[in-house]
Protein backbone atom coordinates (compact mmCIF):
# COMPACT_ATOMS: atom_id res chain seq x y z
CA UNK A 1 0.00 0.00 0.00
CA UNK A 2 2.73 2.60 1.13
CA UNK A 3 4.61 1.88 -2.62
CA UNK A 4 1.33 2.49 -4.47
CA UNK A 5 1.34 5.53 -2.27
CA UNK A 6 4.22 6.45 -3.20
CA UNK A 7 3.65 5.69 -7.02
CA UNK A 8 0.71 8.00 -6.75
CA UNK A 9 2.82 10.86 -5.21
CA UNK A 10 4.63 10.52 -8.27
CA UNK A 11 2.12 10.84 -10.70
CA UNK A 12 0.18 13.70 -9.67
CA UNK A 13 3.43 15.51 -9.07
CA UNK A 14 4.63 14.44 -13.03
CA UNK A 15 0.99 15.70 -13.68
CA UNK A 16 1.25 18.93 -11.96
CA UNK A 17 4.75 19.82 -13.61
CA UNK A 18 3.06 19.13 -17.01
CA UNK A 19 0.87 20.91 -16.24
CA UNK A 20 3.21 23.84 -15.30
CA UNK A 21 5.51 23.16 -18.29
CA UNK A 22 2.61 23.62 -20.92
CA UNK A 23 2.08 26.97 -18.88
CA UNK A 24 5.41 28.07 -19.26
CA UNK A 25 5.58 27.22 -22.63
CA UNK A 26 2.67 28.97 -23.57
CA UNK A 27 3.56 31.84 -22.11
CA UNK A 28 6.55 31.90 -23.92
CA UNK A 29 4.08 32.27 -26.91
CA UNK A 30 2.11 34.26 -25.00
CA UNK A 31 4.63 36.81 -24.53
CA UNK A 32 5.57 36.50 -27.90
CA UNK A 33 2.50 37.20 -29.62
CA UNK A 34 1.82 40.04 -26.95
CA UNK A 35 4.52 41.92 -28.07
CA UNK A 36 3.69 41.09 -31.95
CA UNK A 37 0.37 43.11 -31.27
CA UNK A 38 1.48 45.94 -29.10
CA UNK A 39 3.96 46.53 -32.40
CA UNK A 40 1.06 46.40 -34.74
CA UNK A 41 -1.20 48.40 -32.65
CA UNK A 42 2.12 51.14 -32.39
CA UNK A 43 1.92 50.79 -36.46
CA UNK A 44 -1.24 50.50 -36.69
CA UNK A 45 -1.44 54.35 -34.74
CA UNK A 46 1.46 55.99 -36.81
CA UNK A 47 -0.10 54.65 -39.92
CA UNK A 48 -3.73 56.39 -38.91
CA UNK A 49 -2.11 60.04 -37.74
CA UNK A 50 -0.32 60.07 -41.96
CA UNK A 51 -3.44 58.83 -43.06
CA UNK A 52 -5.24 61.46 -41.47
CA UNK A 53 -2.80 64.07 -42.64
CA UNK A 54 -3.18 62.80 -46.07
CA UNK A 55 -6.80 63.56 -45.90
CA UNK A 56 -6.71 67.16 -44.82
CA UNK A 57 -6.77 67.76 -48.84
CA UNK A 58 -10.04 67.45 -50.45
CA UNK A 59 -8.73 65.72 -53.21
CA UNK A 60 -7.75 61.83 -53.57
CA UNK A 61 -4.10 61.90 -53.92
CA UNK A 62 -1.70 58.19 -54.44
CA UNK A 63 -0.10 59.11 -51.20
CA UNK A 64 -3.42 58.91 -49.57
CA UNK A 65 -3.69 55.46 -51.12
CA UNK A 66 -0.22 54.57 -50.12
CA UNK A 67 -1.26 55.35 -46.53
CA UNK A 68 -5.05 53.80 -46.77
CA UNK A 69 -2.48 50.34 -48.01
CA UNK A 70 -0.29 50.19 -45.09
CA UNK A 71 -3.69 50.57 -42.40
CA UNK A 72 -4.39 47.58 -44.47
CA UNK A 73 -1.47 45.87 -44.17
CA UNK A 74 -1.11 46.05 -40.56
CA UNK A 75 -4.29 45.74 -39.41
CA UNK A 76 -4.55 42.14 -41.48
CA UNK A 77 -1.34 41.55 -39.57
CA UNK A 78 -2.85 42.27 -36.13
CA UNK A 79 -5.89 40.20 -37.13
CA UNK A 80 -3.06 37.16 -37.94
CA UNK A 81 -1.84 37.83 -34.25
CA UNK A 82 -4.77 37.36 -32.70
CA UNK A 83 -6.04 34.48 -34.83
CA UNK A 84 -2.82 32.90 -33.35
CA UNK A 85 -4.08 33.85 -30.10
CA UNK A 86 -7.16 32.51 -29.94
CA UNK A 87 -5.47 29.11 -31.20
CA UNK A 88 -3.24 29.24 -28.57
CA UNK A 89 -5.37 30.49 -25.54
CA UNK A 90 -8.00 27.47 -26.99
CA UNK A 91 -5.52 24.77 -27.20
CA UNK A 92 -4.45 25.82 -23.43
CA UNK A 93 -8.20 25.79 -22.47
CA UNK A 94 -8.06 22.25 -23.56
CA UNK A 95 -5.15 21.53 -22.06
CA UNK A 96 -6.38 22.64 -18.75
CA UNK A 97 -9.47 20.21 -18.89
CA UNK A 98 -7.81 17.34 -19.43
CA UNK A 99 -5.42 18.34 -16.60
CA UNK A 100 -8.71 19.50 -14.29
CA UNK A 101 -9.93 16.23 -15.27
CA UNK A 102 -7.30 14.08 -14.47
CA UNK A 103 -6.88 15.38 -11.00
CA UNK A 104 -10.03 15.01 -10.18
CA UNK A 105 -10.14 11.72 -10.64
CA UNK A 106 -6.94 11.40 -9.02
CA UNK A 107 -8.63 12.54 -5.96
CA UNK A 108 -11.42 10.52 -6.30
CA UNK A 109 -8.80 7.56 -6.00
CA UNK A 110 -7.24 8.85 -3.23
CA UNK A 111 -10.27 9.72 -1.32
CA UNK A 112 -11.60 5.98 -1.83
CA UNK A 113 -8.01 4.46 -0.80
CA UNK A 114 -8.11 6.95 2.52
CA UNK A 115 -11.50 6.26 3.27
CA UNK A 116 -10.47 2.01 3.43
CA UNK A 117 -7.53 2.61 5.51
CA UNK A 118 -10.10 4.38 7.71
CA UNK A 119 -12.17 1.46 7.49
CA UNK A 120 -9.48 -0.64 8.18
CA UNK A 121 -8.04 1.06 11.14
CA UNK A 122 -11.65 1.03 12.77
CA UNK A 123 -11.89 -2.83 12.47
CA UNK A 124 -8.59 -3.28 13.87
CA UNK A 125 -9.47 -1.15 17.05
CA UNK A 126 -12.73 -3.31 17.38
CA UNK A 127 -10.72 -6.48 16.96
CA UNK A 128 -8.31 -5.66 20.09
CA UNK A 129 -6.42 -2.90 21.02
CA UNK A 130 -2.98 -1.50 19.81
CA UNK A 131 -1.27 -2.73 22.99
CA UNK A 132 -2.57 -6.38 22.56
CA UNK A 133 -1.30 -6.09 19.35
CA UNK A 134 2.23 -5.40 20.30
CA UNK A 135 2.01 -8.06 22.73
CA UNK A 136 0.59 -10.54 21.25
CA UNK A 137 3.90 -10.88 18.89
CA UNK A 138 5.77 -14.41 19.43
CA UNK A 139 9.29 -12.80 19.30
CA UNK A 140 11.01 -9.27 19.94
CA UNK A 141 12.17 -8.85 16.32
CA UNK A 142 8.00 -9.41 15.61
CA UNK A 143 7.32 -6.97 17.79
CA UNK A 144 9.39 -4.54 16.64
CA UNK A 145 8.57 -4.94 13.35
CA UNK A 146 4.60 -4.57 14.23
CA UNK A 147 5.68 -1.31 15.93
CA UNK A 148 7.37 0.13 13.05
CA UNK A 149 4.26 -1.31 10.39
CA UNK A 150 1.52 0.72 12.92
CA UNK A 151 3.82 3.49 12.74
CA UNK A 152 4.14 3.83 9.27
CA UNK A 153 0.41 3.28 8.80
CA UNK A 154 -0.29 5.83 10.72
CA UNK A 155 2.31 8.20 8.82
CA UNK A 156 0.64 7.09 5.41
CA UNK A 157 -2.74 7.72 7.01
CA UNK A 158 -1.64 11.79 7.70
CA UNK A 159 -0.20 11.76 3.89
CA UNK A 160 -2.81 10.73 2.45
CA UNK A 161 -4.90 12.99 4.09
CA UNK A 162 -2.01 15.64 3.23
CA UNK A 163 -2.52 14.93 -0.44
CA UNK A 164 -5.98 14.96 -0.40
CA UNK A 165 -6.16 18.71 0.86
CA UNK A 166 -3.06 19.69 -1.72
CA UNK A 167 -4.66 18.25 -4.60
CA UNK A 168 -7.96 20.10 -3.30
CA UNK A 169 -6.14 23.39 -3.90
CA UNK A 170 -4.47 22.71 -7.05
CA UNK A 171 -8.09 21.57 -8.52
CA UNK A 172 -9.20 25.19 -7.64
CA UNK A 173 -6.00 26.37 -8.85
CA UNK A 174 -6.50 25.27 -12.04
CA UNK A 175 -9.71 25.99 -12.54
CA UNK A 176 -9.25 29.02 -12.49
CA UNK A 177 -6.69 29.76 -14.24
CA UNK A 178 -9.00 28.10 -16.96
CA UNK A 179 -11.56 30.48 -16.07
CA UNK A 180 -9.10 33.48 -16.74
CA UNK A 181 -7.98 31.99 -20.17
CA UNK A 182 -11.72 31.64 -21.17
CA UNK A 183 -12.16 35.01 -20.12
CA UNK A 184 -9.05 36.34 -22.13
CA UNK A 185 -10.56 34.66 -24.97
CA UNK A 186 -13.48 36.20 -24.80
CA UNK A 187 -11.76 39.55 -24.77
CA UNK A 188 -9.51 38.83 -28.01
CA UNK A 189 -12.42 37.40 -30.25
CA UNK A 190 -14.17 40.36 -29.47
CA UNK A 191 -10.89 42.78 -30.73
CA UNK A 192 -10.82 40.21 -33.75
CA UNK A 193 -14.32 41.48 -34.41
CA UNK A 194 -13.73 44.66 -34.22
CA UNK A 195 -10.32 44.65 -36.26
CA UNK A 196 -12.10 42.44 -39.21
CA UNK A 197 -14.89 45.63 -39.43
CA UNK A 198 -12.32 47.99 -39.99
CA UNK A 199 -10.68 45.91 -42.52
CA UNK A 200 -13.55 45.68 -44.48
CA UNK A 201 -14.02 49.50 -44.31
CA UNK A 202 -10.81 50.42 -45.01
CA UNK A 203 -11.39 47.97 -47.87
CA UNK A 204 -14.14 49.86 -49.20
CA UNK A 205 -12.72 53.52 -48.65
CA UNK A 206 -9.66 52.19 -51.02
CA UNK A 207 -11.90 51.28 -53.74
CA UNK A 208 -13.62 54.35 -53.37
CA UNK A 209 -10.36 56.20 -54.00
CA UNK A 210 -9.11 54.06 -56.58
CA UNK A 211 -12.31 54.63 -58.45
CA UNK A 212 -11.81 58.46 -57.81
CA UNK A 213 -7.93 58.32 -58.84
CA UNK A 214 -8.57 56.78 -62.14
CA UNK A 215 -11.31 59.85 -62.82
CA UNK A 216 -7.54 61.86 -62.80
CA UNK A 217 -5.60 59.46 -65.06
CA UNK A 218 -4.43 62.40 -67.24
CA UNK A 219 -3.26 64.50 -63.88
CA UNK A 220 -1.81 60.67 -62.71
CA UNK A 221 0.37 60.53 -65.59
CA UNK A 222 1.41 63.83 -65.34
CA UNK A 223 2.50 63.34 -62.11
CA UNK A 224 4.54 60.28 -63.19
CA UNK A 225 6.59 61.82 -65.94
CA UNK A 226 7.38 64.69 -63.81
CA UNK A 227 8.85 62.20 -61.38
CA UNK A 228 10.81 60.36 -63.88
CA UNK A 229 12.54 63.54 -64.96
CA UNK A 230 13.20 64.59 -61.52
CA UNK A 231 14.82 61.47 -60.84
CA UNK A 232 16.87 61.65 -63.54
CA UNK A 233 17.85 65.07 -62.32
CA UNK A 234 19.05 63.30 -59.10
CA UNK A 235 20.75 60.47 -60.56
CA UNK A 236 22.98 62.99 -62.95
CA UNK A 237 23.74 65.04 -59.33
CA UNK A 238 25.30 61.54 -57.65
CA UNK A 239 26.45 60.51 -61.20
CA UNK A 240 28.58 63.80 -61.22
CA UNK A 241 29.71 64.01 -57.72
CA UNK A 242 31.13 60.41 -58.06
CA UNK A 243 32.95 61.29 -61.34
CA UNK A 244 34.91 63.59 -59.20
CA UNK A 245 35.11 61.83 -55.98
CA UNK A 246 36.53 58.84 -58.12
CA UNK A 247 39.30 61.18 -59.73
CA UNK A 248 40.13 62.38 -56.11
CA UNK A 249 40.46 59.48 -54.60
CA UNK A 250 43.78 58.91 -57.19
CA UNK A 251 45.58 62.17 -55.94
CA UNK A 252 44.96 61.01 -51.71
CA UNK A 253 47.71 59.70 -49.87
CA UNK A 254 47.61 56.07 -48.71
CA UNK A 255 46.86 56.69 -45.06
CA UNK A 256 43.47 58.51 -46.20
CA UNK A 257 42.72 55.64 -48.81
CA UNK A 258 43.30 53.13 -45.15
CA UNK A 259 40.74 55.50 -42.95
CA UNK A 260 38.09 55.62 -46.58
CA UNK A 261 38.80 51.49 -46.85
CA UNK A 262 38.20 51.09 -43.06
CA UNK A 263 34.84 53.46 -43.08
CA UNK A 264 33.66 51.47 -46.30
CA UNK A 265 34.30 47.71 -44.42
CA UNK A 266 32.17 49.27 -41.42
CA UNK A 267 29.73 50.24 -43.67
CA UNK A 268 29.58 47.10 -45.31
CA UNK A 269 28.93 45.56 -42.46
CA UNK A 270 25.86 47.20 -41.52
CA UNK A 271 23.63 45.39 -43.80
CA UNK A 272 20.09 44.87 -42.10
CA UNK A 273 21.57 47.10 -39.29
CA UNK A 274 21.35 50.57 -40.41
CA UNK A 275 18.27 52.85 -38.69
CA UNK A 276 16.02 54.28 -40.57
CA UNK A 277 16.48 57.82 -41.50
CA UNK A 278 12.75 58.88 -40.24
CA UNK A 279 11.38 57.41 -36.41
CA UNK A 280 8.15 56.92 -38.17
CA UNK A 281 6.75 55.72 -41.38
CA UNK A 282 6.61 53.42 -44.15
CA UNK A 283 7.75 51.92 -47.27
CA UNK A 284 5.44 53.96 -50.14
CA UNK A 285 7.41 52.61 -52.60
CA UNK A 286 10.01 50.07 -53.23
CA UNK A 287 13.81 50.00 -55.03
CA UNK A 288 13.46 49.60 -58.84
CA UNK A 289 10.76 48.81 -60.90
CA UNK A 290 7.51 48.36 -59.12
CA UNK A 291 3.58 48.50 -61.01
CA UNK A 292 1.70 52.03 -60.78
CA UNK A 293 -1.16 51.19 -58.23
CA UNK A 294 -3.81 53.04 -60.21
CA UNK A 295 -2.85 53.15 -64.00
CA UNK A 296 -2.80 50.28 -66.27
CA UNK A 297 0.56 48.98 -67.60
CA UNK A 298 2.64 51.94 -66.37
CA UNK A 299 5.67 50.76 -64.30
CA UNK A 300 7.64 53.37 -62.37
CA UNK A 301 11.52 52.85 -61.66
CA UNK A 302 12.80 54.00 -58.12
CA UNK A 303 16.24 53.81 -57.72
CA UNK A 304 15.69 54.26 -54.03
CA UNK A 305 12.90 53.62 -51.87
CA UNK A 306 10.39 56.58 -50.63
CA UNK A 307 9.68 57.06 -46.95
CA UNK A 308 6.21 58.00 -46.32
CA UNK A 309 5.74 59.66 -42.76
CA UNK A 310 4.36 62.79 -40.30
CA UNK A 311 4.77 66.41 -41.45
CA UNK A 312 7.72 67.72 -40.32
CA UNK A 313 9.57 64.32 -39.54
CA UNK A 314 12.76 65.18 -38.48
CA UNK A 315 15.77 63.13 -41.21
CA UNK A 316 18.52 61.69 -39.42
CA UNK A 317 21.86 60.23 -41.05
CA UNK A 318 21.71 56.58 -41.70
CA UNK A 319 25.62 56.20 -40.66
CA UNK A 320 29.24 58.38 -39.83
CA UNK A 321 30.11 60.19 -42.80
CA UNK A 322 30.65 62.95 -44.47
CA UNK A 323 28.67 65.65 -45.98
CA UNK A 324 29.84 65.83 -49.90
CA UNK A 325 26.21 67.37 -51.26
CA UNK A 326 23.83 70.10 -50.15
CA UNK A 327 21.79 71.11 -53.22
CA UNK A 328 18.49 71.77 -55.05
CA UNK A 329 16.71 70.14 -57.78
CA UNK A 330 13.42 70.53 -59.18
CA UNK A 331 10.57 67.82 -58.00
CA UNK A 332 13.12 66.50 -54.86
CA UNK A 333 13.40 69.94 -53.31
CA UNK A 334 16.64 69.69 -51.13
CA UNK A 335 19.02 67.19 -51.29
CA UNK A 336 21.67 66.04 -49.37
CA UNK A 337 24.30 63.30 -49.89
CA UNK A 338 26.51 61.60 -47.29
CA UNK A 339 29.77 59.76 -47.94
CA UNK A 340 30.91 56.90 -46.35
CA UNK A 341 33.85 55.41 -47.57
CA UNK A 342 33.05 54.11 -50.77
CA UNK A 343 29.48 53.69 -50.25
CA UNK A 344 26.85 56.99 -50.64
CA UNK A 345 23.59 57.52 -49.14
CA UNK A 346 21.22 60.45 -50.67
CA UNK A 347 18.43 62.58 -48.50
CA UNK A 348 15.79 64.04 -50.75
CA UNK A 349 12.42 66.05 -50.95
CA UNK A 350 13.45 67.60 -47.66
CA UNK A 351 12.04 71.05 -46.45
CA UNK A 352 14.95 72.49 -44.83
CA UNK A 353 18.77 71.07 -44.48
CA UNK A 354 20.50 71.21 -40.69
CA UNK A 355 24.01 70.57 -42.54
CA UNK A 356 26.91 71.85 -44.53
CA UNK A 357 28.99 70.56 -47.39
CA UNK A 358 31.63 69.42 -45.68
CA UNK A 359 30.35 68.69 -42.08
CA UNK A 360 31.59 65.23 -40.87
CA UNK A 361 28.51 63.62 -38.82
CA UNK A 362 27.82 60.89 -37.13
CA UNK A 363 24.80 58.16 -36.58
CA UNK A 364 21.56 59.90 -36.10
CA UNK A 365 22.84 63.29 -36.51
CA UNK A 366 19.88 65.10 -38.05
CA UNK A 367 20.35 66.35 -41.83
CA UNK A 368 17.11 68.33 -42.21
CA UNK A 369 12.85 68.13 -41.87
CA UNK A 370 10.79 66.44 -44.40
CA UNK A 371 9.16 68.69 -46.71
CA UNK A 372 5.24 68.37 -47.09
CA UNK A 373 4.04 68.76 -50.72
CA UNK A 374 0.31 70.33 -51.67
CA UNK A 375 -1.21 67.42 -51.50
CA UNK A 376 -0.22 67.14 -47.89
CA UNK A 377 1.84 64.20 -48.48
CA UNK A 378 4.84 63.98 -46.64
CA UNK A 379 7.18 61.60 -47.74
CA UNK A 380 11.22 61.00 -47.88
CA UNK A 381 13.58 60.00 -50.87
CA UNK A 382 16.43 57.68 -49.94
CA UNK A 383 18.98 56.04 -51.77
CA UNK A 384 21.87 54.03 -51.33
CA UNK A 385 24.95 53.66 -53.68
CA UNK A 386 28.17 51.55 -53.71
CA UNK A 387 30.60 53.81 -56.18
CA UNK A 388 28.66 53.88 -59.46
CA UNK A 389 26.22 51.27 -58.52
CA UNK A 390 22.25 51.48 -56.87
CA UNK A 391 21.67 49.32 -53.83
CA UNK A 392 18.28 48.45 -52.58
CA UNK A 393 18.27 50.72 -49.42
CA UNK A 394 15.82 48.49 -47.69
CA UNK A 395 17.97 45.60 -47.24
CA UNK A 396 20.06 47.74 -45.04
CA UNK A 397 17.86 48.99 -43.09
CA UNK A 398 16.71 47.26 -39.66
Amino acid sequence: MFQQSFLRTDFILLLLLMGVSLTAVGQKDRKQLALERIENIKKITEAEKILGQTKNKKTATLGQLKALENQIRFRQKLLRTLDQEVDLITTEILELESIIRDIDLYLKSMKEEYAAMIYKSYKSKNGYSFISFLFASDSFIQFFMRLKYMEQYAEARKRQSDQIAETKEELIVQQMVQEERKSELQLVIKSKKTESNQLINLKKEKSNLITQLTKNERSLREEVSERKRSIKKLDNLIASLIKIELEAEKKISSGEKELAKELSGRFENQMRKLPWPVKTGFISLRFGLQRDLVLKNVNINNTGIDIQTQRDEDVGVVFDGEVRVKAFVPGQNNVVIVKHGNYYTVYSKLKSVKVKQGQLLRTGDLIGKVQTNNTGISQLHFEVWRDKKKLDPERWLK
